[in-house]
Formats: structure tokens, C-alpha cells, sequence
């Protein structure tokens, strides 16, 4: 059987898993990525991770490799710069070096672009040929395709809807702006927010999970208390969808588009959210736009790296 690896690469984990044409993942491995060390350790385990996998499945069968990775694409195809929590890492050519290592054809693309080809592939964009995706994770990540390609600008990095302004006074961005969506809804940044606001809500749940800086109070703590009918966590993701929407309405009318698929772990919070986030876009939106105007959750969910990743080979 021909299959493709897929390679997500985080700060943490080098995530690998073999994926067939149809979308179907048949081995997994997740090894430390050894980020903190060097991009030649993180080349090493990427390559490490595909050994395994072709170990059990055979060389001849791999028609590729594709890797989902943070930061900056160059438009190569395989140069990375500035990946957000890796190590001696400025401007590296991922693509090639790992090319050299596992000796097959290799691509590289930005996270949130790869998950949007993942879902344009596999999942909830399947058959489409324009929409938004946004990621929502520690940051905000977004890929916008258009007429069934991956938009990228000038420069690679095309699709940054986590640094679109929201309220040009508002709160300092780990990117050095201010008012990013992702200085709000960014899970460290979404964490502190709610452990601001929780003193004056004394009846919520979620005091109980309160420690010196918020650590504890994660996405899936709000969700949980959101569905046990909390009022406070229920406005939480409400003004967390407002936020979201707002941003992605700029987007939609600055493209064009009518659709948006919204992925990523913050992004299972369901209905409390995706419900914020529609109402807000609909608000928001161009007239033109509003009776064509979707937001859909992404389908591919945990999935969602390897098969992005993958996504970019299997033609």
C-alpha cells in the first residue's frame, strides 16, 4: 500500500504518522523534538520518526514526506524562520536538509496553512475552493485558500489573522503589537483573562482550579464548566467568539470569502464558541456576504497535524 508521512512538528513533539491517499492514518509515532537544542537535532528526530515508520511499512511503498511546521515558510517551499519556541533558530532550510537525511521527496509548510490543506483535503473544506481557516491553540494561526491554493503573499507568510487588530489600545502581543486577537484569545493569554475576571464571579466553578498565575484554568476546564451550564465560563467563550469574530470578519470582507473553518484545540469548546463567532461575523460582515456566510469546525481534530502535513504530498 502507498502511504505518505505526515510530520507535525511542534516545540515539544515531532508527531509522525503514515497516511493514505484517502486520508487515513495506519501508524503513529510521537518522539521529543529536541527544539530546545538545534535545528539539526529537530532534522535528527524528524528523520528518526520516519525510520520508524518505514521500518514497519516499507521504503518502496513512501511516496513522501510532509511536514507542518510553526513560523515562516519561504515561498522554496522548505525554509523556515523565526518558529516561535525553537531553539537557535533564525533561518533554516528545513526541506532540504531533512531531504538529504530521509532521501525522498520533502515539503514544508507552515502549520496553519498545512491544516487548511488538511481540511481542504479530508475534512470539513472538502470539496471547496475558498475559505478561512483559523487555528486556535497557544496562538492564533490562520490559512486562507484561494481558488483551491494555499494564498502566501509575498513573502510566505500570508494568513497571520492572530495579529489582526482588534483594539489598536489594547494589550501588548508576544509579537510586539498591540490588541492581537491572539493577546486575547491565545491560551496563555485566555487563561490570564479568565483568572482576572474570576474575583468578580465568585459563584463559578472554576475558582476551585485557581493557582498563582492561571496555569490550571485551561480551555478544557471552561468548556467543561460551560456545559454544566456555568454562566461565567459561558460568557468567557462568548467574548471569546466575539473577539475571534471580529477578526475574521475583517478577513472574509477584505477577501471575499463566505466561509470559515474554525480548528484547533481551543476550537472544542463547540457550540458556546463557534455560536459567538458566527453571530459576531454575520454582525460584522459585509451585505453582500452575510447570506453566504459559514463558520464550520474543522473535522480532522487531533489529526489535524499529521494529516495537514501529509495533505501537502498527496496529490
Amino acid at each position: 500500500m502507498k502511504y505518505f508521512i505526515g510530520v507535525d512538528l511542534g516545540g515539544t513533539f515531532v508527531k509522525a504518522g503514515a497516511v493514505t491517499k484517502e486520508g487515513k492514518i495506519i501508524q503513529k509515532i510521537s518522539i521529543p523534538s529536541n527544539a530546545e537544542i538545534s535545528p539539526q537535532a529537530v532534522v535528527g528526530q524528524i528523520a528518526k520518526a520516519v525510520e520508524s515508520i518505514r521500518k514497519d511499512l516499507g521504503s518502496d511503498q513512501l511516496e513522501g514526506v510532509g511536514i507542518g511546521s510553526p513560523g515562516i515558510v519561504d515561498l522554496d517551499g522548505g525554509t523556515v524562520k523565526y518558529p516561535p519556541n525553537f531553539a537557535n533558530w533564525v533561518i533554516f532550510r528545513l526541506g532540504e536538509e531533512t531531504a538529504k537525511v530521509v532521501g525522498t521527496r520533502t515539503q514544508v509548510e507552515n502549520d496553519a496553512n498545512a491544516a487548511a490543506v488538511g481540511e481542504m483535503k479530508f475534512g470539513a473544506g472538502r470539496g471547496m475552493k475558498n475559505f478561512v481557516m483559523v487555528t486556535l491553540g497557544t496562538g492564533v494561526g490562520g490559512g486562507f485558500v484561494i481558488d483551491g491554493e494555499v494564498f502566501r503573499g509575498e513573502n510566505g507568510g500570508a494568513g497571520e489573522i492572530g495579529h489582526t487588530t482588534v483594539d489598536y489600545n489594547g494589550p501588548q502581543c508576544n509579537c510586539g503589537n498591540r490588541g492581537c486577537v491572539e493577546a486575547y484569545v491565545g491560551q496563555k493569554y485566555l487563561s490570564r483573562r479568565v483568572m482576572e475576571q474570576l474575583r468578580f464571579h465568585p459563584d463559578s466553578v472554576l475558582n476551585k482550579f485557581v493557582d498563582d498565575n492561571g496555569d490550571k484554568l485551561e480551555p478544557k476546564l471552561i468548556s467543561e464548566a460551560a456545559n454544566d451550564g456555568d454562566k461565567f465560563a459561558l460568557q468567557i467563550w462568548d467574548e471569546t467568539g466575539m473577539y475571534i469574530g471580529v477578526a475574521v470578519a475583517s478577513a472574509l470582507n477584505m477577501f471575499d470569502l463566505s466561509t470559515v473553518i474554525i480548528g484547533g484545540g481551543v476550537a472544542k469548546a463547540g457550540k458556546p464558541l463557534l455560536g459567538s463567532i458566527d453571530r459576531t461575523v454575520k454582525e460584522r460582515v459585509l451585505s453582500s456576504l452575510k447570506p453566504n456566510v459559514r463558520v464550520l469546525q474543522a473535522q480532522l481534530q487531533n489529526s489535524a497535524g499529521i494529516l495537514g502535513a501529509a495533505a501537502l504530498i498527496a496529490d
